[in-house]
């Protein structure tokens, strides 16, 4: 477990001997320029030999002190990335391959070449209301979203749990938005007081909430985000065309927050969600990445795998934008395995559920 000491400053945990050899080299080094310049008689004369000798000693001295610096700062550099890297995987977790039926694949990347993780945000999880889905964008990438992305997530891993309706969980992470909001605010201007009117005005997160039920039902509450696809063999076309709500922070949510149906997702099928930093990148003409063909063209006509749907668009989208996309991206598939409905004892009134795995 890696713990980080409030007010250490950097480097202050090293090992003594590394201590002693970061400030032992340089004062060796100067060291040796001193006593040439004073004790040797070369560094004395003022002949154009002399003069080349004591420049070269000189020359070996600073590279000798450069190389030194360059390597502490590399090593430094390589632990505190060690550090944030442990950090973001905690914040934004990688997804086990199965959850309760589903076949699940993901993949982020950020626009920040300094972060692992940017303002997407990504959960899978199952609870006793059904499998519950959380994919975000927060406004900005980077670094400076983290703070963001890591409120919005906290507050739906406890939600999911707790809340045996879609909207409430919404609402729950509408909360800890405007709480993460306020402190930063008090953090960032201490003379606004306990309670700014207008925290952070023009930050937002776009937030799309899925729920699949054990039969294969998927509910959905949208804040602004791009509808996920429904993938099926040579089809892939949008869940829905419903209008979203506005994304969460710049507006209160409506009084009421009912989920929108959007039909069952049959056995073999598959969601693609995605940020919108996927549709926004161009490439050298500035023309715009066409999801709807790269996704037409990954499914194919055979059964549709999450993982080699994740390449494909992963692959074309990296092309297309010569390397790396300007914003931060966020894929995740998945794919309905379950295979066929068992009615519980007691007749067709129950409520079915699926059980094994579809071929």
């Amino acid at each position: 477990m890696i713990r980080i000491k409030a007010g250490v400053p950097c480097g202050a945990g090293r090992p003594p001997l590394r201590r002693v050899l970061a400030l032992g080299l340089p004062t060796v080094w100067g060291a040796v320029a001193i006593t040439y310049k004073l004790a040797c008689p070369l560094a004395q004369q003022n002949g154009l030999g002399a003069r080349i000798g004591t420049s070269a000693v000189f020359f070996a001295v600073g590279t000798g002190l450069i190389l030194h610096v360059r390597h502490v700062l590399l090593r430094e550099l390589k632990e505190l990335r060690q550090v944030a890297g442990a950090a973001q995987s905690v914040l934004l977790r990688p997804l086990p391959p199965r959850i309760d039926g589903l076949n699940i694949a993901a993949a982020q990347l950020s626009a920040d070449r300094a972060a692992a993780i940017g303002g997407d945000l990504y959960e899978v999880i199952a609870t006793e209301h059904g499998v519950r889905v959380v994919m975000g964008d927060v406004r900005g990438h980077g670094l400076a979203a983290i703070g963001t992305v890591a409120a919005v997530l906290g507050s739906f891993r406890e939600a999911v749990h707790d809340e045996a309706e879609l909207g409430s969980v919404l609402r729950r992470l509408e909360r800890a938005l405007a709480r993460h909001l306020r402190d930063r605010a008090r953090a960032e201007h201490p003379s606004a007081g306990p309670e700014p009117d207008h925290p952070v005005a023009e930050e937002f997160v776009t937030v799309l909430l899925l729920e699949i039920q054990s039969d294969g039902e998927v509910s959905v509450l949208n804040c602004g985000h791009p509808w996920p696809y429904l993938l099926g063999p040579a089809r892939a076309e949008l869940l829905t065309l419903a209008e979203p709500l506005p994304p969460l922070g710049p507006f209160p949510l409506p009084a009421e927050l009912p989920a929108l149906p959007c039909g069952r997702l049959l056995p073999g099928e598959a969601l693609f969600l995605h940020t919108d930093g996927v549709e926004d990148a161009r490439d050298g003409r500035g023309r715009f990445f066409s999801l709807p063909a790269a996704l037409a063209e990954a499914v194919g006509a055979g059964p549709v795998s999450p993982q080699s749907v994740l390449r494909a668009v992963f692959a074309g989208l990296l092309r297309h934008a010569g390397g790396r996309p300007a914003d931060d991206v966020a894929l995740l598939v998945l794919r309905n395995d379950r295979r066929h409905v068992v009615h519980p004892p007691g007749g067709a009134s129950g409520a079915p559920a699926w059980s094994g795995r579809a071929p």
